[in-house]
């Protein structure tokens, strides 16, 4: 089933075979629900935990449209964490290309100047020598859309990410000063056009509305460098922590959870993470969950 069918009938994946927390699989064609991958090189754990997960054409076929979706928001460049390692985001991009995917897309919806975001991150040079085409956001591309959600029942968003066949979700792990943490969720944000303070009064239920409605093929948590405190811009280099950690999978949920411990915190201590397990979204409690950790 392509992506625009499966939007079409909103089919829900299931959480999978639940296993003991941090335990490896019973059986060696078990799937993980979650890969945490941990070394030195960003490229190099991003590849181990898509592989872990049964590799990128588990997700891509051969000539799909894929979105990747990183967080370029902000004048940063990766020492400060304030947007997605590009070296991360340039893998995913490469692995997309070699599974087949007839084309690639990067964008963001920027806080700061898009053209310095692109430049500054290095987001725009590696993805495009990975083979993506890295546009800045055209504002005729923003229709409003029926999300049907419990707060957002309608929203303008990009059409790019409903036109694709894939949407790979590609967040970094950083403090927020309204959510908390900023993941995999309110990654979304960045693909909704007006006025995004809109949002701010019931934050984490919007979040999960718009997380539900964009669907996501893929989810891969950049923990190589987390913003622990000031974010979601930050700035100093004295907030930043290095990890050199990849969290990937496909319950947005379960992402966020996991990625909450990196913070020292718990999934129930997010709004959105407690709302979307109560919805049936994904499963935050960890034990419940395969978790396969390795290190490259």
């Amino acid at each position: 089933m392509d992506r625009r069918k499966f939007l079409k009938v909103g089919a829900i994946t299931g959480i999978g075979l639940s296993l003991p927390w941090g335990g490896e699989p019973l059986f060696a064609a078990a799937r993980p629900d979650l890969v945490v991958a941990r070394g030195a090189s960003p490229a190099r754990i991003t590849k181990a935990a898509i592989d872990a997960l049964g590799g990128m054409k588990r997700f891509i076929s051969r000539g799909d449209i894929v979105v990747v979706k990183p967080n370029i928001g902000w004048d940063r460049v990766p020492e400060q964490a304030g947007n997605t390692n590009p070296e991360v985001v340039g893998e995913v991009v490469r692995l997309c290309v070699e599974a087949g995917a007839k084309k690639v897309k990067v964008f963001d919806r920027t806080v700061n100047d898009p053209r310095r975001c692109y430049v500054q991150s290095g987001i725009s040079a590696a993805a495009g020598a990975a083979g993506a085409t890295v546009d800045y956001m055209d504002d005729r591309k923003f229709k409003d859309m029926k999300l049907k959600g419990e707060v957002l029942k309608n929203w303008p968003l990009y059409t790019d990410i409903f036109e694709s066949d894939k949407v790979i979700n590609v967040p970094i792990a950083k403090d927020h000063g309204l959510a908390k943490l900023t993941m995999t969720m309110k990654n979304w944000m960045g693909v909704m056009g007006g006025s995004r303070r809109r949002i701010h009064q019931r934050l984490d239920e919007s979040l999960v509305d718009l997380a539900m409605a964009v669907k996501p093929t893929l989810n891969i948590l950049d923990a190589v460098r987390i913003l622990t405190a000031n974010g979601p811009q930050g700035g100093n280099l004295a907030d930043v922590k290095k990890l050199d950690t990849i969290v990937a999978g496909v319950d947005q949920v379960a992402v966020d959870s996991f990625g909450a411990t990196l913070f020292g915190m718990k999934g129930s201590d997010l709004g959105y993470v407690k709302i979307g397990h109560k919805r049936g979204f994904g499963e935050m409690d960890l034990k419940k969950l395969n978790i396969r950790k390795i290190r490259v």
